[in-house]
């Protein structure tokens, strides 16, 4: 019967008229936390925050008891979205993430990153590493803003410097991959991250120069339900938050905490400051591998989230949002442990594809230095790998041979095997059958977390 009353409308509106008049602020903000569960109807909970509304300097008060007394992510991103839009906090944050499954899961993720770190070390040639990795990289996060291509119409593009006939998707990746190492080279060149290398990164993704966001209203949306699930800082308020940024990531005792923790947290701050139109997720996770460098974790670009972000995307904006909507200890917990483990598994994962890679290059050196010895080089096979796509132009220019010379190269180890010959629209490729195999196991299954 209590229940039933406490669930009117009307009823529970003239009890909270009530208690703001006897009782002080903090109990009525208990109360509202312990009546929640009756409040079920959207029109109850107007009512409710009509009532407090004059008191909007105790929200924090409110909205932090809702997130820590009950379980309704709905209800606080109510809260959030119409009664007062809570700011976005600058770092350093008053939390310690030291507990028990943070500290164990930080164990395994620096284990199998110091692994692939020294991994990487064994490839004799680390530009086709790096342009590998960061091409299936470019692919994997084009594929979260649903750009959608294939490694044959990447490689193809690429052997095409002029881009005719290219695919505008295929264009977009390409756009990502030269980001990423325009972005790596820029931050070597200055020995620290600035407003201006993160700018040219994204106009570099989004090919304009529209730069910071000036305009207001920006809203993030849920495509599903045409929700607004986040407004990010109005332009005004982008200045001092990116600075913010800056200083925490380039200033190492700016917070003194473990640097993959710091990572998961830059990454959440700057999608959450989300300071252009477009290509925040894309930029945004562009400087998660800057930072691993930055912190001398990783002596090359390799390590990339993108394909695990993929493969588990809702979970990845859950936890993403329920920061969003709720930042406390407990919401950054769930959040952490997601991107350690992130990194743990994409860092056995990569481990297993530079394996692969120095295999298969070492396979294709031992076997045409024993059939071809009067054309083995290694040159040759650095050509081969870095194009696994190529054409005759392309070995002719890169060996400096004559153009029927190249051709009867390639065309011998098509006869091996080695390579395979196809033609796309007036032009034809020699396709490296074991990079393309190499590329198309990987095996992303095990990058899926079983909810």
């Amino acid at each position: 019967m209590v229940f039933h009353i406490l669930g009117n409308t009307n009823f529970a509106a003239f009890i909270m008229q009530d208690m703001i008049d006897r009782f002080p602020y903090i109990t009525i903000f208990k109360w509202i936390t312990h009546w929640h569960r009756f409040l079920s109807q959207i029109e109850a909970k107007r009512k409710v925050l009509k009532f407090i509304a004059p008191y909007y300097k105790y929200y924090n008060i409110l909205y932090n008891l809702i997130c820590k007394n009950i379980n309704d992510i709905a209800f606080a991103r109510f809260l959030n979205y119409n009664f007062h839009k809570m700011k976005l906090e600058k770092l350093p944050l008053p939390f310690t993430f030291d507990s028990k499954p943070i500290l164990k899961r930080l164990i395994s993720a620096h284990r199998e990153l110091a692994a692939l770190n020294g991994r990487c070390a064994s490839i004799p040639n680390q530009a086709i590493l790096i342009q590998t990795l960061s091409l299936q990289e470019a692919k994997d996060s084009s594929e979260i803003e649903n750009i959608i291509t294939t490694h044959a119409d990447i490689f193809t593009t690429m052997a095409n410097p002029d881009y005719k006939e290219a695919k505008p998707a295929a264009k977009e990746v390409i756009h990502y991959a030269s980001a990423i190492s325009n972005g790596l080279n820029l931050y070597h060149k200055n020995d620290i991250l600035t407003l201006s290398i993160i700018e040219n990164i994204q106009s570099m993704i989004e090919f304009n120069n529209a730069g910071i966001r000036k305009l207001p209203d920006t809203k993030l949306v849920n495509n599903l339900t045409d929700e607004v699930v986040y407004e990010p800082p109005l332009p005004n308020e982008l200045p001092p938050l990116l600075d913010n940024f800056l200083h925490i990531f380039n200033v190492d005792d700016a917070w003194e905490i473990d640097p993959l923790v710091k990572m998961a947290i830059l990454h959440y701050q700057f999608e959450s400051i989300h300071p252009f139109y477009d290509g925040n997720g894309r930029t945004g996770r562009i400087l998660n591998v800057l930072y691993l460098i930055h912190e001398n974790l990783l002596e090359y670009p390799v390590l990339y989230l993108s394909r695990f972000i993929n493969i588990n995307k809702s979970l990845y904006y859950k936890y993403l949002q329920a920061v969003r909507d709720c930042s406390n200890e407990d919401a950054w917990e769930d959040y952490l442990l997601f991107m350690l483990e992130g990194i743990e598994r994409t860092s056995k994962l990569t481990s297993n594809i530079v394996l692969g890679l120095k295999e298969m290059m070492n396979a294709y050196k031992h076997e045409i230095r024993s059939k071809h010895p009067s054309f083995y080089s290694q040159d040759l096979i650095n050509s081969l790998f870095f194009f696994p796509y190529t054409k005759i132009n392309i070995l002719k220019e890169r060996l400096d041979v004559a153009y029927l010379t190249a051709r009867k190269y390639l065309d011998s180890l098509v006869d091996d095997g080695l390579l395979q010959k196809i033609r796309l629209g007036r032009d034809n490729y020699y396709v490296n059958i074991g990079i393309m195999n190499l590329l198309s196991n990987i095996e992303s299954g095990k990058l899926k977390i079983e909810s």
